[in-house]
């Protein structure tokens, strides 16, 4: 059975962590194969945008607690592989959207807060797990916290390493909303208006710009910002968003090409 599902809807990647009796526990075949499915989805000139969720009734729980057993004993690791989480869901030039279906712990925390977006079901569990089991904020969570949510918030989620639901994540700005029904498909809706009325060139280049412009100056951001809208001037997206909008149409924005 293969631990990450693929799926393409209507120019929507929906990505499947598929171990559901362990909650999708991450294993380092997890690994791989979401690492593979986010290359798929990069590759495909018709994906637009990438949806992330877990099977059954969790996202990810985390490590394989059998694997972190092994890593207690004979220091195997089990978390990102031969790539950090910035080489992963940000460097994807396509929208990624998290679908929290459920308990979304450790790694899982992890991948969640790397993906773009993330949406939540109403009273999911969240936990970063770390400072309970004697680790420390994994795979960037000490970068990428502090831009999301300030130091504070930061330091009592990563220090406490409490279990909190998907309302209070949403009020400490972890995710972006909170679904009282199929998540899943709440986030796929999101993805193909994405997919419909954006430009995947406009799209990937404003993901670009976002995460550049979390390090840097604003001088420094002012100026890649200023060559990209000129560039952006010369695409035949900027006529056909126009022209689309005038006679009150979806847009026919051009594929964004495989790098």
């Amino acid at each position: 059975m293969s631990e990450v599902l693929y799926d393409v809807r209507d120019r929507v990647a929906l990505v499947t962590l598929n171990r559901p009796a362990k909650l999708n526990a991450w294993t380092p075949a997890m690994s791989a194969g979401y690492r593979e499915a986010l290359d798929n989805a990069t590759a495909d000139p018709e994906v637009r945008a990438i949806v992330l969720t877990g099977a059954g009734r969790g996202f990810c729980a985390g490590a394989d607690m059998d694997l972190l057993g092994d890593l207690a004993d004979n220091g195997v690791r089990v978390g990102g592989g031969d790539r950090e989480p910035a080489q992963m869901e940000p460097a994807v030039p396509k929208p990624v959207i998290a679908a929290v279906n459920g308990p979304c712990a450790g790694l899982g925390f992890v991948r969640a807060m790397f993906c773009d977006i993330r949406f939540a079901a109403a009273g999911a569990k969240f936990t970063t797990a770390f400072a309970r089991r004697g680790l420390v904020a994994e795979y960037g969570l000490s970068w990428l916290m502090p831009r999301l949510v300030g130091m504070s918030r930061s330091l009592d989620v990563l220090l406490s390493g409490r279990v909190f639901l998907a309302e209070e994540a949403l009020s400490l700005g972890l995710v972006n909303r909170v679904v009282d029904g199929d998540v899943v498909e709440a986030a796929m809706s999101y993805a193909h208006e994405l997919a419909t009325h954006c430009s995947p060139a406009s799209m990937a280049d404003m993901k670009r710009q976002v995460w550049a412009d979390a390090v840097g100056s604003l001088v420094e951001s002012w100026e890649r910002t200023e060559k990209l809208m000129l560039a952006s001037f010369d695409r035949p997206d900027l006529k056909e968003g126009i022209v689309s909008y005038l006679e009150g149409r979806a847009p026919d924005f051009p594929r964004l090409a495989s790098e």
